[in-house]
């Protein structure tokens, strides 16, 4: 094959209108909440009104006595299950508290938890029903900070819990669930060679990803001991697996049916409501649907992990760093699992630092079990670091840009856990962002008495690979079915569409993609880590080429020639020899009855060259210092894509990434009251923000091709969210000068530090 860099692709990189477009905007597809089943039962659940409490007694009677009510469940219903580590995507869970998230058995820890399901004829019967039943709690004292966590005698959420990954073992009981540490050089040298050092502590809240459909499930129990879930997903095959855990069940008699996904960003990668309706509706015989409430929604399914981070970098009069040290502890929740791991691996990898140690701690607390959020722990690590790294770049009065061009990573550059990059493009982002209009224009000058500023911040994600499976079919006039597993969340229908007719040399229109259920294709690892494109994508690639091997056989036994005497280029077969007439695909898929029939084109595999991904970011902000409420006013973000294969879902990916980093920087958290109650559980008071908070968002591609992948794919969605929190930090310090080192910075925030500064 040709190199990436002097193939001339024909589809890839062109802006198609994707497959699923007027499904989607006609109303025509199905999402989790539109599936309804003859006889249907509807569930609600019941949830805990306690940050942590002891389950005394649950007395149900008057709910079942309901007329309507068909089943009650509570966690003694559930079989028990061993506390089995499980490979999902790119996390590992621990299924037993995983089954204990979902229906709480004998203690609660956090306001949300549920303690019972009712299934009823209808929706508000089972609202009724649920209200019914009573529960008699006995309090037990609860932690929400995770410094507070962190201390000896803080309230302990799991007696048999051991602090994993320490050097030597320890029978203390914790809430420090795990410890992760980086290190190389030597980190005292560094900082004695250091002429400038700067060291700040940062706290993040937990924030939710946002979605707008919430999550949905509807099961069916046939008599022969096989189980249906339709459900809006991430990944199918993880549904099946964790259910099957959960329940208890052979992995086998589960078929999970994804539908259309109204957003997940990350939070539907694992099960809330799946288990329990699959139970339900083995108890009743029944269908049963079940849908959360957005107060659920934010009450009871996996956020991202709020933080508490140290950071300490020094550097030369040079501008090169000589030392960086990184303390980060990270909310699990109520169960361990928060992304502190990920946040150590990411933190410091924008920059090439010969002595660094990152020390991470993974911290249980009395709030929701997280789940992963683009770029899970990514986020937070960049929001302390980068703003450090600007204070570093103020001691030393040089250019953002250039400090960055300095000490940037590149091909061969260590990342913080120790292996070296392969081709990347963090360099190209930066002198992207410096050629830009944006980086060139002067900042106009603010009016009425504000301030403005102007930021700059990197960004680095590691993105995944996986198991993907793809088949490509050939149909009777010359179109192509491409059948994989991948839920879509970014347009990877139409991406997987455009590889698949590049290689067959048809339009991308004369390709159909079909999301399958997991009965109807082999394995396929979740719509996470920015894995679809490069890795199912790559499926799809070599099962696009499979097809062609086997159409070249085809051609073959018609010209009574061999294989390798067959040539396909751009949809058109031709013989080396016997002076055979070409024929065009669609002529060949004609004749295919009797040249040996159908073409399918199959692969399965688990592809290894992951291109991680860079981006650089700037952003203008206007604060107005009496009410401490910050504008965007531009944004421009830069961003190594390897090869754009639908430039228009890449911008898309990049701007809405943009989008929710800077919801998560100015306005988002969760908000808990004394008692440990969630107190913002609507998007009135969980504010996000909307088209009138934000500017256009300037995407620049720069396609730096992965050569880990035939046609230079790396993933795209994740990185865009890491530096926004960042950048608009560094640039309220040049409005305003003063650092922020608390997310949100929200306007009492902004308004407290300017106060306190004067």
């Amino acid at each position: 094959m040709e190199s990436q860099q002097e193939h001339k692709f024909k589809v890839i990189g062109t802006r198609p209108i994707r497959h699923d477009g007027i499904d989607k905007v006609t109303g025509r597809a199905k999402y989790g909440a539109d599936i309804s089943l003859p006889g249907m039962l509807h569930a609600k659940v019941l949830r805990s009104p306690h940050a942590h409490a002891r389950v005394k007694s649950i007395d149900a009677s008057a709910a079942l006595a309901l007329p309507g009510v068909r089943a009650v469940v509570t966690g003694a219903d559930f079989p028990d299950v061993p506390p089995e580590l499980v490979q999902v995507g790119e996390n590992f869970v621990n299924v037993r508290n995983l089954s204990i998230n979902i229906m709480a058995r004998g203690t609660v820890f956090y306001d949300g938890h549920v303690v019972a399901a009712v299934a009823a004829t209808s929706p508000h019967l089972a609202e009724e029903a649920v209200s019914l039943i009573k529960v008699e709690y006995e309090l037990l004292p609860h932690v929400q900070n995770v410094l507070e966590a962190m201390k000896d005698d803080a309230p302990i959420l799991h007696p048999a819990l051991r602090t994993a990954g320490t050097p030597e073992a320890s029978d203390k009981q914790t809430n420090v669930a795990n410890q992760v540490r980086f290190a190389r050089g030597d980190l005292e040298a560094g900082f004695k060679t250091a002429d400038v050092i700067a060291e700040r502590e940062f706290d993040t809240a937990m924030v939710h990803q946002g979605y707008i459909e919430p999550h949905n499930a509807v099961a069916q129990y046939n008599q022969d001991g096989r189980g249906t879930i339709w459900v809006s997903t991430q990944g199918s095959f993880a549904i099946r697996e964790l259910t099957g855990h959960i329940l208890q069940m052979n992995r086998g008699n589960i078929k999970v049916v994804p539908a259309e996904i109204g957003g997940g960003f990350g939070g539907k990668t694992t099960v809330y409501l799946e288990p329990l309706a699959l139970l339900l509706a083995k108890m009743t015989g029944k269908p049963v649907k079940m849908v959360m409430s957005r107060n659920e929604v934010l009450r009871a399914t996996g956020p991202t992990s709020g933080s508490h981070i140290r950071v300490k970098i020094g550097a030369n009069k040079a501008g090169k760093i000589t030392a960086a040290q990184v303390w980060m502890a990270y909310e699990a929740g109520a169960f361990p699992g928060s992304p502190v791991a990920v946040g150590c691996m990411t933190v410091l990898a924008p920059y090439d630092i010969a002595n660094l140690q990152i020390d991470g701690f993974d911290v249980v607390l009395n709030k929701p079990k997280t789940a992963a959020y683009r770029a899970p722990g990514a986020t937070n690590a960049a929001f302390a670091t980068e703003t450090v790294i600007d204070e570093i770049i103020e001691k030393l009065g040089v250019d953002p840009l250039e400090f960055r061009r300095i000490n940037g990573a590149k091909e061969g550059t260590a990342q913080p856990a120790g292996p070296q990059f392969r081709r990347v493009g963090h360099l190209e982002t930066v002198e992207a962002i410096k050629n830009s209009p944006h980086y060139q224009s002067p900042l106009p000058q603010a009016q009425n008495g504000k301030f403005r500023g102007r930021g700059v911040a990197s960004g680095f994600w590691i993105n995944a690979g996986f198991q993907s499976t793809a088949t490509v079919s050939i149909n009777t006039d010359g179109t192509a079915n491409v059948v994989t597993g991948s839920p879509d969340i970014g347009g990877t229908r139409t991406s997987c569409a455009m590889i698949a007719a590049e290689v067959l040399g048809l339009k991308a229109e004369e390709v159909y993609p079909v999301v399958a259920d997991t009965e109807s294709i082999g394995h396929t690892d979740t719509t996470g880590g920015s894995r679809v494109t490069f890795a199912t994508g790559y499926a799809v690639y070599e099962a696009a080429q499979d097809a062609v091997n086997i159409l070249k056989e085809r051609a073959a036994v018609l010209w009574k020639a061999k294989p390798e005497e067959v040539v396909y280029q751009d949809g058109v077969v031709s013989c080396t020899v016997n002076g055979h007439e070409s024929m065009t695909l669609k002529e060949l898929a004609g004749k295919l009855p009797r040249a040996g029939g159908p073409v399918t084109g199959r692969a399965s595999m688990t592809p290894r060259g992951v291109g991680p991904a860079f981006t650089t970011h700037l952003v203008d902000v206007e604060v107005d210092a009496e009410t401490g409420k910050v504008d965007i006013l531009r944004y421009t973000a830069a961003q190594d894509v390897g090869k754009a294969v639908h430039p228009s879902y890449v911008e898309g990916q990049i701007q809405g990434g943009a989008a929710q980093g800077i919801g998560w920087a100015l306005n988002e958290e969760y908000y808990y009251d004394e008692s440990g109650t969630m107190r913002n559980t609507g998007f009135l008071d969980y504010r996000m923000p909307t088209t009138l908070d934000l500017p256009m968002i300037e995407a620049i591609l720069v396609e730096v091709p992965n050569p880990g992948h035939p046609i230079g794919v790396r993933g795209v969605g994740e990185v865009p969210i890491v530096p926004p929190p960042a950048a608009i930090a560094n640039a309220i310090y040049r409005a305003v000068g003063v650092r922020m080192t608390e997310l949100p910075m929200s306007p009492p925030k902004v308004c407290k530090a300017i106060a306190e500064k004067r």
